[in-house]
């Protein structure tokens, strides 16, 4: 009679580990931070005035051009880029104007900082409405509702 060890196959227990849906969820994760990423920053630095009022929906089939003055009272076109320049009123309008005309249900939301005059505000949505730009609207920030009196 031959030994037990003999006559049956020795296992020895699996001692790896299958990463591949590890892999799996850490580029699906990748590709969600790549597409929002984009989305939740701010190319200009403005500091919003608070207001309260109620949020607007916009459609994200919309073409939705922001504009920005920051607090130096420099006038924006946020773009997907970087590092945006600043823009004269002047070119600001003309490049509204194009897109307006290119796309006539565009709408034209404008970021002021709350520390600017708000003559320069008013400058550019009289300007954009001299260019026929009707569809404009203010960006504000909702207040902290834990610091009110």
């Amino acid at each position: 009679m031959e030994p037990l060890q003999q006559q049956m196959p020795k296992r020895r227990a699996m001692a790896e580990i299958n990463v591949v849906p590890y892999i799996d969820v850490m580029l699906v994760l990748l590709i969600i931070f790549m597409v929002t990423a984009p989305m939740l920053v701010q190319t200009v630095p403005v500091n919003l005035p608070n207001v309260d009022s109620t949020p607007t929906e916009i459609d994200p089939d919309d073409t939705t051009l922001m504009l920005s003055v920051n607090s130096d009272g420099l006038y924006f076109v946020e773009r997907d880029e970087e590092d945006p320049k600043p823009m004269s009123l002047r070119e600001v309008t003309e490049y509204a104007g194009k897109l307006f005309k290119a796309e006539p249900k565009s709408r034209f939301m404008i970021r002021g900082d709350e520390s600017v005059p708000y003559g320069k505000v008013v400058l550019l949505m009289g300007s954009l409405q001299g260019a026929g730009i009707t569809n404009v609207g203010l960006v504000t920030e909702a207040p902290d509702p834990e610091a009110r009196p």
